[in-house]
């Protein structure tokens, strides 16, 4: 089972070090609620691939193809999406941060 998502979000410009951990934060928060779910030997294989564009605004595209036994009773697209939807809620989470520190720092500024 695959799934994709696309989520776009207008900020100012980010550090190639800040796009680089918004992409592992959206890679971690899928792979924790994938294995929160499953045991690791329920797993046949997991590839979460994040793609960001930047533009005039920021693209986040993240693809997870999972692959459980037959046997294995689960709904994986469902758990595909939960996965997809709380990672699109940590990386809006982290972007908010990161425009409310730019904020702050620009009123400090004299």
């Amino acid at each position: 089972m695959e799934r994709r998502g696309v989520v776009h979000i207008g900020l100012p410009e980010l550090s190639e070090e800040q796009l680089i951990e918004i992409g592992e934060l959206a890679q971690r928060v899928i792979i924790k609620h994938i294995f929160d779910a499953l045991n690791r030997s329920d797993v046949k294989d997991i590839e979460v691939t994040t793609r960001i564009n930047r533009d005039e605004t920021l693209n986040l595209e993240i693809e997870v193809y999972l692959e459980v036994p037959v046997f294995v009773r689960v709904d994986v697209e469902r758990l595909i999406d939960e996965a997809l939807e709380r990672a699109y809620d940590a990386v809006e989470r982290k972007l908010r941060e990161i425009a409310n520190e730019r904020k702050a720092q620009a009123q400090t500024l004299p």
